[in-house]
């Protein structure tokens, strides 16, 4: 049976998703919710103050992000116990995926708060919902770590993850990350969607190095990027064979650099290239054996 109720409880968190880009993605209940809570904890007062006013709604307001969340919180769990209502709000989507919020509803269960979802947009599903890729079974990472040696070795982590794979990315990183997923992961088919729900949005089909050469005609990228990668496929024997055939054929005849060899092995089959060298170097050492 459908819960219509519109009122809003007393001493209640509300998680509320809001739009990614396009005002209008906005829940009937989501802004019922909004209109008459006693508080919004918004990521950014200014820029949910300016999604509030496009909705002709006036609120009470407070920031609440990853950099005061800690001190924050005890505040906001004490508004709640007092019988306050709390709608807790992110600048684009779902609260707490890959936005700050978890530690508030950490608190919230540890003291027994009332919680309640307001469901709406999140990047991830929209950019699922039409990459074309599987949906019923999939790993969302979100942003990657910021170190390179963090990073590869996340990479290194899903490599052999069979499920299709969700990524967030900045503009400024995403050519360095599909260099690297291409490298760590091998040639795989991907979706990169761009500005999803704004005036420029874009949507990206091809293996990393398809997008990458798009990309890098460009003099700059700009808006947020929700990326997708289909998951690992065992390869069959007979390509392996031939790979192993191949790489030991070139290396008798020492005409190609092993590293640029690896590299076009890699492409040829759809492996990584480190997958590749690691092979090349254990022929390399038989064949001088």
């Amino acid at each position: 049976m459908d819960n219509t109720e519109t009122s809003v409880i007393s001493g209640t968190l509300y998680v509320v998703a809001t739009p990614i880009g396009n005002r209008d993605d906005i829940t009937l209940r989501a802004l019922k919710v909004l209109s008459n809570v006693d508080l919004i904890a918004a990521e950014d007062t200014r820029h949910t103050g300016n999604f509030l006013s496009f909705h002709n709604i006036k609120k009470s307001l407070i920031s609440y992000h990853e950099y005061n969340e800690e001190k924050r919180t005890p505040d906001l769990i004490a508004r709640l116990n007092a019988g306050a209502s709390v709608a807790l709000v992110t600048n684009a989507g779902t609260p707490l995926l890959s936005d700050p919020g978890f530690r508030l509803v950490k608190e919230a269960v540890a003291a027994g708060i009332n919680i309640v979802p307001v469901p709406g947009v999140s990047a991830a599903i929209a950019a699922l919902s039409i990459s074309g890729l599987p949906t019923d079974s999939f790993i969302f990472i979100g942003f990657c770590p910021r170190k390179k040696q963090k990073r590869l070795d996340l990479l290194s982590e899903i490599n052999k993850e069979k499920r299709t794979i969700v990524f967030y990315e900045s503009p400024k990183r995403i050519i360095r990350f599909l260099e690297e997923v291409l490298d760590v992961m091998g040639e795989r088919y991907c979706v990169l969607t761009r500005e999803l729900t704004k005036i420029y949005e874009e949507i990206i089909r091809g293996t990393q190095a398809e997008i990458l050469y798009i990309l890098k005609q460009r003099p700059e990228i700009k808006g947020e990027i929700t990326m997708l990668i289909s998951g690992y496929k065992e390869k069959d024997d007979y390509s392996y064979d031939i790979l192993v055939k191949e790489l030991t054929e070139s290396i008798y005849e020492q005409k190609t650099p092993l590293p640029v060899l690896s590299k076009e092995k890699a492409k040829k089959f759809g492996l990584s290239r480190k997958q590749v060298y690691e092979e090349a170097l254990r022929i390399k050492k038989e064949v001088k054996e």
